[in-house]
């Protein structure tokens, strides 16, 4: 039975779905909120106790007053904080692999009425500060997009993670030459699972600015937070989110999530448990002859190389994963909801499919 396939209790369950860690429904905890939260009469647009509940533990889990905002999806988190750093003479500079560069449909340009994205590349998908600083030097006259951000992808696009001192020594780039730090967070948690440091030490302590911070990815239905450590860049962004749709009138159904993933851990938790499955699948992977690790596994995605036709037959057997994202290859994404026996089972499929 694959994924399509249903019968009288629902969707059957399959092992063949490793695209991407959005794949995967909403865990219990992040549910169990969203119900408590549906009972009753609640004040609308965020003026609401769920609201201002979730945004305190945010604010206690990175340690500081910082503001913070609640939109639907990680591409509005990212242009609208990227809009309200940016004039529309302005540019933001980021990793060729970003989200931002090959996968938002010029949403940062629209919402910022036409900042520029110059993207620089570096190994490993995090940014090469040589070829940042060039960027940014390069031409100074009114004639050349003035950089304004820099973007910080944690976890990277291939699943690296940027250490606290490489958070620091980009941070220090950026503040020397006048520019803002902004990080795309969407797998923020998985990168905190994998480097053991607080949310505090790899965001502001390090230099961060603004982090859109991801939900969606690590449990929830929908929903990422725009986490602003200066509160004055925070200026008028509510009225970012409304004239963007962004304002959601049930916004406790956005907020409470936040809840019930925070208060009960599942959110570091949901993350170390996908790191862990990337982990075994990167080391199961490397053993067959054939198959080439093509970044170092210190997220949830494992990025490999495979012989012939192998990939194909994959796809054929029913198998979904990505080849278009990072460079080349195939990304094997694992989530909250993968368990040993789906990575198993797909290490099986993939000795078949070369054999």
């Amino acid at each position: 039975m694959t994924a399509a396939d249903n019968g009288e209790n629902g969707p059957a369950r399959t092992y063949n779905q490793f695209a991407s860690d959005n794949y995967a429904g909403i865990c219990p905890e992040a549910w169990q909120a969203m119900d408590t939260a549906n009972r009753g009469f609640v004040p609308s647009y965020g003026d609401d106790c769920w609201t201002e509940r979730a945004c305190g533990l945010i604010r206690e889990l990175f340690e500081t007053n910082c503001q913070v905002f609640f939109v639907f999806n990680g591409t509005a988190a990212n242009s609208l904080a990227l809009a309200s750093l940016c004039l529309s003479f302005h540019s933001v500079i980021c990793h060729d692999l970003s989200h931002m560069e090959t996968d938002e449909c010029g949403a940062p340009e629209f919402f910022s009425n036409g900042t520029k994205i110059l993207h620089v590349g570096g190994a490993e998908g995090k940014l090469d500060l040589d070829e940042v600083e060039r960027a940014i030097t390069r031409r100074s006259d009114i004639h050349y997009p003035k950089p304004r951000v820099l973007s910080l992808t944690q976890a990277t696009e291939v699943g690296t993670v940027y250490t606290v001192d490489e958070i620091g020594a980009a941070s220090d780039l950026a503040n020397r030459y006048g520019l803002r730090v902004q990080m795309d967070g969407a797998r923020f948690a998985n990168a905190v699972a994998s480097l053991g440091k607080t949310p505090a030490e790899i965001t502001w302590k390090a230099g961060v600015d603004v982090l859109c911070l991801g939900g969606a990815k690590n449990g929830m239905a929908m929903g990422e937070a725009v986490v602003f450590f200066k509160r004055e860049l925070a200026e008028e962004f509510d009225y970012r989110c409304k004239q963007s749709g962004q304002l959601a009138s049930k916004m406790r159904f956005l907020a409470a999530p936040w809840i019930g993933m925070l208060e009960s851990g599942a959110w570091l938790r949901n993350a170390q448990h996908a790191n862990r499955c990337a982990q075994l699948l990167e080391r199961e992977l490397s053993t067959i002859s054939g198959v080439d690790i093509m970044f170092p596994c210190r997220a949830n995605s494992v990025f490999v190389q495979l012989p012939g036709r192998s990939a194909e037959a994959l796809r054929e057997a029913g198998w979904r994963f990505y080849t278009f994202i990072g460079s080349g290859g195939a990304r094997f994404m694992c989530s909250w909801q993968t368990t040993e026996e789906d990575v198993r089972s797909l290490v099986a499929a993939v000795r078949l499919a070369i054999g």
